[in-house]
């Protein structure tokens, strides 16, 4: 899945990384793989679970943010399927959907019936956000139910009728030896 950028523009520290390689323009919500780690034989698989289409549509309100990831992570941290292989559930800072590590190589397709599961579950999510005290959180006052539930319904419905597996990646151009991308 991931191809390295051994190419630097001027001033660059870094290579691109992949997750920055996917072709915002044309990425639409979905379950998407964006990248496999080995860690010491065993691996550990990140998932881009895009709620938005970047760029083109209104990011998720970060209160909203914060509710469904206060939500799906309880959800799935207990989920008896999946709860001994969930690693991390948070968003991404574009605030246009979340990262899931899990433990193991599951493709996307496999997913879905724990995002439908968890999504379905904050869609009708009727009690207190989980972990929303002074005590438990950070920031316990940036929360906001009733537009999670919205945006986790919108999801549920991607999710049912048209859901998509494969990234769009960005287009390589290689001239004299360096690689550049088009998007």
């Amino acid at each position: 899945m991931e191809e390295k950028n051994n190419a630097r523009p001027a001033g660059a520290v870094a290579d691109l990384i992949p997750s920055f390689q996917v072709d915002h323009e044309r990425i639409v919500p979905g379950i998407y793989e964006s990248r496999l780690d080995d860690i010491g034989g065993d691996h550990a698989t990140t998932f881009d679970i895009r709620m938005k289409a970047p760029n083109k549509e209104p990011a998720i309100h970060p209160n909203a943010m914060h509710t469904i990831e206060h939500v799906i992570a309880t959800f799935i941290r207990n989920d008896a399927e999946w709860r001994d292989r969930i690693v991390y559930w948070g968003p991404m800072g574009c605030l246009t959907g979340s990262y899931l590590i899990v433990k193991g190589h599951p493709r996307p397709q496999e997913l879905l019936p724990l995002m439908l599961r968890a999504f379905r579950h904050l869609r009708d999510y009727t009690g207190a956000v989980p972990g929303a005290t002074p005590l438990n959180c950070g920031n316990y006052l940036l929360h906001d139910l009733p537009t999670a539930k919205w945006e986790a319904a919108r999801y549920v419905e991607i999710l049912e009728t048209n859901p998509c597996f494969d990234y769009p990646l960005a287009k390589r151009i290689t001239v004299d030896g360096a690689t550049f991308f088009d998007s």
